[in-house]
């Protein structure tokens, strides 16, 4: 396969993904459930229902599917809306008595709604992968779904890609579903509120 200038850049980004999107946010659940923090474990919840669109994206790129570049996307954009999005949740925050779990989470925030705004322009050129079904052959887009095939010979060693790329369809249309009932219906009812 021949090489493509921006292959580390594409690694690096999938290890910060896995420091920015999982460990750091699992991290920050415990330790909030642990100090009893309702407002940070609310939003973090939120987060978690909004970030699975990625792992979503990961299935998608197994299965070689070219949607997976526009849900890569929309994962960039989703996640930083959903972390700051939250009128009531954003002012029990800002009222938290200031604690090292205030200090760790407010940096998380910041830093991933950075991340998440670098990730989303650096995936604008590669938006031309959604439109072609070769496109996952071509060395330009195949180097997204090189990290993707290693989780799947990882976690998923007898399980054929197809499957797994009609799961990741499963899981996006479910996404979907949920999203547009949350914009039509609850938003309208509930605005920016959390609390139902």
């Amino acid at each position: 396969m021949p090489q493509v200038w921006f292959r580390p850049y594409v690694w690096m980004d999938y290890r910060l993904a896995l420091l920015f999107t999982l460990i750091i946010p699992v991290i920050l659940l415990i330790w909030a459930f642990v100090q009893k923090t309702d407002a940070i474990q609310r939003l973090l919840i939120i987060y978690w229902r909004v970030a699975s669109l990625s792992a979503i994206t990961v299935y998608l790129l197994i299965g070689g599917l070219p949607i997976s570049f526009i849900s890569a996307l929309m994962a960039r954009i989703l996640i930083p809306i959903s972390l700051w999005f939250w009128v009531d949740i954003n002012d029990e925050i800002d009222y938290l008595p200031k604690s090292p779990l205030k200090l760790m989470f407010t940096s998380w925030r910041w830093a991933m709604t950075v991340y998440s705004f670098l990730g989303a322009i650096s995936l604008l050129p590669f938006l031309s992968c959604t439109f072609s079904a070769a496109s996952l052959k071509n060395p330009f887009c195949s180097v997204w779904a090189e990290a993707p095939l290693m989780f799947k010979d990882y976690f998923h060693h007898n399980s054929k890609t197809g499957f797994l790329g009609f799961l990741g369809i499963v899981g996006l249309v479910i996404y979907v579903v949920y999203l547009s009932y949350f914009v039509f219906v609850k938003l309208g009812k509930h605005g920016r509120s959390a609390t139902q």
